[in-house]
């Protein structure tokens, strides 16, 4: 059943390729079949539904800790805002939501902020989205926007929302699509066909002087080894082998305590059968401690031998723990960030390095959600009728990933200085040493530590 689950929320999302869309907009586009199938493997391992996942192994959830590390750490001391009292309103009320969409964001490659009008705005992931051609800038000048509503049991309505520049001005049209099967876009039909889209203009529409798209694009800082296009890839794609692997293992420790269960074996003379189940068992005892067994070997072995094997546990954990740290070199995190901190046997040299991956990695990704929000804001603003109207955009970072590490390591200094922590737990935790370690390399007493 859960295989059968599988295979239809992945067709579900297989929901239109590239020759569809192709067809759709009349000529070539630049979403290829190979980001499609990409962009869905991305969203069912973000889903804890990955190929590998079956009824004995689960999803650690390893994808979600991943997006939202990095987009705690994007977000964590943003200060954004419009000049524009009015409108600065506005577009705080619309990234109310940003942390949220960022991870989903990340997972995806990419995601759209996008103004529905004056007041309102909507979030668009990168399942939704159809890149056409995109600019120098990287930036796309030919997008369309998926959106899908069933009606009734067998009736599928396709919006097709497609934003691109006639003569250098932007340009809005929109089509919709009738099936009766989640799977085919269908045939043309109206936008009348669908209560929420009556007041849609079909057009094409087309703004004069809007030189710019209206809404705002994010993309993942991360080089496309998928296809080589400009299209977003997943923050944790360079881990997808190793995330498997973590899943595998995280089945194997759930194995070992499953199998690793004391049970008592009972010779079927010690069993007493239920009149009226006609089931043998022993009154009052755990079902899953006392196991049936023929155990006689001779006239004097014993009615009753306990099963308790040796639990290897520990080894499974420190496999789990390297697969873990593996992955946080991968994808841009530091040590600790998703393996257990206490088990990072790391120098210091190296703790450095992982933060400053790190930083450089959430820097990265800070410059570019910096663009899209930036494009958002005068999306707003053209909806707004405000575009020229001379608002001022801001938008600050912190930079508490290194911050932080230094401040905490002045406060375990001071900490030592007035004998509120020892030199050896300093040494254990700045230097990566065991305590034996550390303890012989400690300062004598009339030395001061700098």
């Amino acid at each position: 059943m859960f295989e059968g689950l599988k295979r239809f929320w992945k067709g579900f999302m297989r929901m239109f390729g590239y020759t569809t869309l192709k067809q759709i907009v009349g000529k070539d586009i630049t979403l290829s079949d190979n980001m499609i199938n990409a962009i869905n493997q991305w969203k069912q391992m973000l889903n804890g539904q990955a190929d590998w996942i079956t009824d004995s192994i689960v999803s650690l959830g390893i994808e979600e800790g991943i997006c939202r590390e990095f987009a705690d750490c994007v977000l964590v001391e943003m200060e954004t805002n419009l000049s524009n009292e009015r409108l600065g309103k506005i577009y705080q009320k619309n990234i109310s939501s940003l942390n949220e969409n960022l991870q989903e964001g990340l997972a995806l490659g990419s995601f759209v902020l996008k103004p529905l009008g004056e007041a309102t705005a909507e979030f668009i992931s990168a399942d939704k989205i159809i890149p056409i051609s995109f600019g120098d800038d990287g930036k796309p000048n030919d997008i369309a926007f998926l959106t899908v509503k069933k009606v009734g049991d067998t009736d599928y309505f396709t919006r097709f929302e497609r934003h691109y520049f006639i003569n250098g001005n932007l340009t809005i049209e929109n089509k919709c699509f009738h099936s009766q099967t989640a799977s085919d876009i269908g045939l043309p039909c109206s936008l009348e066909a669908v209560e929420e889209w009556l007041n849609i203009n079909p057009g094409p529409v087309t703004y004069p002087g809007m030189n710019r798209m209206d809404f705002g694009y994010y993309r993942n800082p991360i080089k496309n080894k998928v296809d080589g296009s400009a299209c977003g890839v997943s923050v944790y794609d360079s881990a997808t082998d190793l995330i498997k692997k973590a899943d595998i293992q995280g089945a194997r420790l759930d194995w070992e305590y499953e199998s690793g269960e004391r049970a008592i074996h009972v010779d079927g003379k010690a069993l007493k059968q239920d009149k009226s189940t006609g089931r043998f068992g022993m009154a009052r005892l755990n079902k899953r401690l006392y196991r049936g067994l023929n155990l006689e070997a001779g006239k004097d072995q014993e009615l009753l031998k306990e099963y308790s094997p040796e639990m290897r546990d520990e080894a499974f954990k420190r496999g789990l723990e390297e697969y873990k740290r593996e992955i946080e070199f991968s994808v841009g995190l530091a040590y600790g960030d998703l393996s257990d901190v206490q088990e990072v046997a790391k120098t210091a040299t190296e703790i450095k390095v992982s933060k400053n991956r790190k930083y450089n990695r959430v820097t990265a990704i800070q410059n570019n959600l910096y663009d899209c929000l930036e494009d958002f804001a005068a999306g707003l603003a053209f909806y707004n009728s405000m575009l020229n109207s001379g608002y001022e955009f801001s938008c600050k970072f912190n930079d508490s990933i290194l911050t932080d590490e230094e401040t905490e390591r002045k406060q375990d200094m001071a900490d030592v200085a007035a004998g509120f922590m020892h030199h050896w737990e300093y040494r254990m935790k700045w230097y990566g040493e065991d305590e034996e370690t550390a303890k012989a390399n400690v300062p004598a007493q009339n030395q001061v530590m700098e």
